[in-house]
């Protein structure tokens, strides 16, 4: 059985109604500002691994390496948004986890779309 959350009191010894929290405009706009050049960088990442693992096919590396490559720079690019944005710290589990999966998701998809279009023989 759940336990009954415990209320709040006033003085009075009557129970406070809930009041939201004074919602912070600026620093709202600042996260969404920072979440929109973090997500430009990471599609700019995607492209480029995209376009680096086509190469890397196309010279005739084993499928291996464009693989191991590309998935070891997705999983390193927390590191480099650190280093290029101050505000990274800040980011939450959740922001980080979806750059990483539009950085994955990315490259996957413009990697495999180059081989199908541009596979000549």
């Amino acid at each position: 059985m759940a336990k009954k959350g415990k209320r709040k009191l006033d003085e009075a010894g009557e129970i406070k109604p809930f009041e939201f929290p004074a919602f912070d405009e600026r620093k709202f706009l600042l996260h969404e500002y920072e979440q929109t050049v973090a997500t430009v960088i990471a599609i700019t990442l995607a492209v480029v691994l995209g376009v680096v693992s086509w190469a890397m096919d196309r010279a005739g590396l084993p499928l291996v390496v464009p693989v191991v490559v590309s998935i070891a720079l997705i999983v390193f690019s927390p590191y480099l948004f650190q280093r290029v944005r101050d505000a990274a710290g800040d980011y939450t589990k959740g922001d980080w986890a979806g750059l990483i999966l539009t950085e994955a998701f990315g490259w996957l998809g413009i990697w495999f779309l180059l081989i199908d279009v541009l596979h000549i023989g």
